[in-house]
C-alpha cells in the first residue's frame, strides 16, 4: 500500500492503467475496471458524449470519478493541432489537466508521430497541462519529451492491439534507466506475463485494453492483469536477476572442498 505511483504530484495506488474501448458494452467495462483495480482509466475524448441525451448513453455514465481519475486520451487526432484542441476541449469539460496525448496519422500501424507527439507535448506542457504522450520507444524522443515538460512516458510495447508483448524490450529498458519520469509501457500487452515482464524492467506502470476487452471473460482477465503487475512490481523491488540474462550457466550448488576431495 506504501508503494504508490505519483505522476504530476499526485498519488495513484494501482500500476494499471485501463483503456476502455472494445468492451462488449459499459457494464462489462466497468466491472473490468472494478476487478482491475486500476485507480487511472483513459478515455477517448472522440468516445465522450458531451451532452448525453439519456442516462446510460455515455461512457461515463459507468466509471465512478470518485474511485478512478479518468484519463482523457487525444486518440484520433492526426496532428499536434489537433491534439492541443482535443485536450483544451477536455479541460474545458471538466477532465482536468491531466491528459494521454496520442497522435498517429498512419490508420494502418497507429504508430505515434514523433515530431506532432513533441511539438503538442510543448504547447500543452507550457499551459500547464500533465501530459502523457504515447511514444514510439526511442530513447532520444525520451528525452526530449522529457525536456519538453512531458509529466510521464508511454513507450509502446508492440503495435496497439497487436498482443505482442514488448517487442521493443531492449530500448524500454534503455528508457527506464534514462528518465527521471514514470514510464507507463503502453500497446501491445497482451498477456499477463507480458505485463509483468514490463514491471520486472523497472516500468512504473503498464496500460492495457485490447487484451482484457477482448478476452472470453474481461473480467476475470482484468484481475489476472492486476495479479501480474503486482507480482512484477514486488520481482522488481526484490532485485530481479532474471531483468538481465547472462549466456553461461551459473550453478545453484557449486562444487565445494568435500566433493572435490
Amino acid at each position: 500500500m506504501n508503494d504508490r505511483l505519483t505522476i504530476g504530484g499526485r498519488e495513484f495506488s494501482s500500476r494499471l492503467f485501463l483503456g476502455t474501448g472494445k468492451f462488449s458494452s459499459h457494464k462489462v467495462m466497468a466491472e473490468a475496471a472494478e476487478e482491475s483495480g486500476a485507480s487511472i482509466v483513459t478515455v477517448a475524448l472522440k468516445r465522450v458524449d458531451f451532452d448525453p441525451s439519456e442516462k446510460g448513453s455515455d461512457i461515463l455514465d459507468d466509471l465512478d470519478p470518485k474511485k478512478y481519475m479518468i484519463l482523457p486520451n487525444t486518440s484520433g487526432a492526426m496532428n499536434a493541432d489537433e491534439a492541443v484542441r482535443m485536450a483544451r476541449m477536455g479541460e474545458a469539460a471538466g477532465f482536468g489537466k491531466f491528459v494521454k496525448l496520442e497522435v498517429h496519422p498512419d490508420p494502418n500501424y497507429l504508430l505515434p508521430d514523433p515530431i506532432e507527439t513533441l511539438r503538442a507535448t510543448e504547447i500543452l506542457a507550457n499551459e500547464g497541462f500533465f501530459v502523457m504522450p504515447y511514444m514510439n520507444a526511442d530513447p532520444a524522443l525520451a528525452m526530449r519529451l522529457q525536456d519538453a515538460g512531458a509529466a510521464a512516458l508511454m513507450p509502446l510495447g508492440s503495435l496497439i492491439g497487436s498482443n505482442r508483448g514488448l517487442d521493443t524490450r531492449a530500448q524500454i529498458s534503455i528508457i527506464i534507466e534514462m528518465a527521471s519520469l514514470p514510464v507507463v509501457v503502453d500497446a501491445g500487452l497482451g498477456m499477463p506475463s507480458h505485463a509483468a515482464e514490463s514491471m520486472e524492467l523497472g516500468a512504473d506502470a503498464v496500460m492495457v485494453n485490447t487484451a482484457i476487452a477482448s478476452a472470453r471473460d474481461p473480467v476475470k482477465m482484468a484481475k489476472a492483469f492486476r495479479a501480474a503487475v503486482d507480482a512484477g512490481r514486488a520481482a522488481y523491488e526484490a532485485g530481479a536477476r532474471g531483468a538481465t540474462s547472462k549466456l553461461s550457466a551459473s550453478p545453484t550448488s557449486p562444487l565445494t572442498g568435500f566433493l572435490n576431495a
